[in-house]
């Protein structure tokens, strides 16, 4: 029997972030008219990232399967939205992606790397 120490946690900091990073700089950038710079410093990432995400270089295939899931795209646009209009702290925008972590857990959508279904 194999023992995995791997909480859903490092799953999701390796795989479901960086997909989820995606889509809020998208939503960044094409509704709210950002550009990538400003993108960039508003997510602390660099604007190479960015580009990065526009050009599906990183993440596209867990940022498509993560797309089209309601509750992802609704806490996406959330998230921009707070950034965008600056009503949303640091803290806010974190428990969001927690809260979007635990309702993903929850429906079973997240297994872990050696089952994953993202």
């Amino acid at each position: 029997m194999v023992l995995y120490l791997r909480p859903p946690c490092e799953y999701v900091v390796r795989y479901v972030l960086p997909a989820f990073r995606s889509l809020v700089a998208r939503e960044l950038v094409e509704k709210h008219g950002f550009s990538q710079v400003a993108t960039a410093k508003k997510l602390g990432i660099t604007q190479a990232a960015v580009s990065h995400y526009f050009h599906l270089k990183r993440g596209e295939k867990r940022m498509k399967e993560l797309e089209s899931i309601a509750i992802v795209q609704s806490t996406a646009s959330e998230v921009a939205q707070g950034i965008a209009t600056e009503k949303s702290s640091v803290i806010d925008t974190t428990l969001a992606f927690c809260r979007l972590c635990d309702a993903l857990r929850k429906q079973g959508i997240l297994h872990g790397e050696q089952n994953p279904k993202l």
